[in-house]
């Protein structure tokens, strides 16, 4: 069962800063999840919610601020005084800092509160002029980015976020289409997953930061979970798997 560093090794550094991602390439883990806001003057930056206010010394939303404005504020002190001074980065900083590794780069498009017209198109672009079309997956609650995605750039793998149990899973996920299901951990262990599994679709699973939830996922079949701590997962799973 391979590890996703969530958002960086994000129980450890500050969430989605530049610290937290140099923390997880020094592990020998299969990926990293991150998440992606669009800024007022276009620009993709990694953040996970929707404002400044909870991961920095800022307040107000991300899209109605531009990059220079966004990076006048501290993103680290709030996590730790050892990280004053930490910034929020932008996709093409935080692809860089994966640029020479073997990581899978899970990156959430977070447009399921707001819409950010274009940001699909932008994070394409970006990928494919880093060449990283085939060590990514794209991600989202919004299920219309999704499948904009798959008709954008089709061989690049797609996930549906889910938090809910869905009842037919497979009908579902052809439909939007994506390639994989990305579900919130309890739901993985419901009946209606096992059909998923057997047929061989890709199931990761989040935010798994307990060796018994681990355990459980990895006796189901799940190919992944996503963790605020990789190290000490690595840890559990290199003794039990």
């Amino acid at each position: 069962m391979d590890i996703y560093a969530h958002r960086g090794s994000s129980g450890t550094h500050p969430e989605n800063t530049i610290a937290a991602f140099i923390e997880a390439t020094r592990l020998p883990i299969h990926g990293v999840e991150f998440d992606v806001h669009l800024t007022k003057d276009g620009e993709l930056v990694v953040i996970h919610d929707e404002t400044i206010d909870r991961t920095s010394s800022g307040t107000g939303f991300v899209k109605d601020m531009t990059l220079a404005e966004l990076q006048s504020f501290d993103f680290g002190s709030w996590f730790s005084s050892e990280f004053k001074g930490q910034k929020i980065p932008t996709l093409h900083e935080v692809l860089q800092v994966f640029a020479d590794t073997t990581h899978h780069l899970n990156i959430e498009l977070k447009s399921d509160i707001f819409p950010y017209d274009g940001m699909v198109k932008k994070v394409i672009a970006l990928i494919s002029e880093m060449d990283l079309d085939s060590r990514v997956v794209l991600s989202s609650f919004d299920h219309g980015a999704i499948r904009t995605a798959k008709q954008l750039a089709p061989h690049i793998e797609a996930a549906a976020l889910v938090m809910e149990v869905l009842v037919e899973p497979l009908d579902y996920i052809h439909a939007i289409p994506a390639d994989a299901l990305h579900l919130f951990f309890p739901a993985a262990l419901r009946p209606s997953i096992r059909q998923v599994l057997e047929v061989g679709t890709t199931v990761r699973t989040f935010t798994v930061n307990e060796e018994q939830y681990a355990q459980a996922l990895l006796d189901v079949g799940v190919a992944a979970i996503f963790t605020d701590f990789p190290e000490k997962m690595l840890t559990y799973l290199n003794k039990n798997s």
